[in-house]
């Protein structure tokens, strides 16, 4: 997705104005209670902090969908420093265990 694609997306449905690298949103209801939902990835931002952090693209599109993935688990970083020091935490341990290989 685009920049100017995900900043339409942010700016209706979390009043923000800007592009944002990542965005969730929970699909669960009635009749799909196992359905997790989606993540959307603003490929363009993606691939300038992947610049900026000197990693590859899809290293960083890594982190963004595990971002992403433990906001629909229940995970926010913006409640609280606590919250976000547990996000944190959650993400380098899911990241490990992808790098671990099978």
């Amino acid at each position: 997705m685009k920049d100017a694609t995900i900043q339409a997306l942010n700016r209706r449905y979390r009043g923000e104005d800007k592009p944002t690298d990542v965005l969730s949103f929970p699909l669960a209801d009635a009749l799909q209670p196992f359905l997790l939902g989606e993540v959307i990835i603003s490929i363009e931002t993606a691939a300038r902090q992947a610049e900026q952090r000197g990693r590859p693209l899809r290293e960083e599109l890594q982190v963004l969908l595990i971002h992403g993935i433990l906001h629909l688990l229940g995970y926010d970083h913006e409640v609280s420093r606590r919250d976000a020091i547990r996000m944190q935490r959650k993400e380098r341990e899911v990241r490990a265990v992808l790098l671990s290989g099978p």
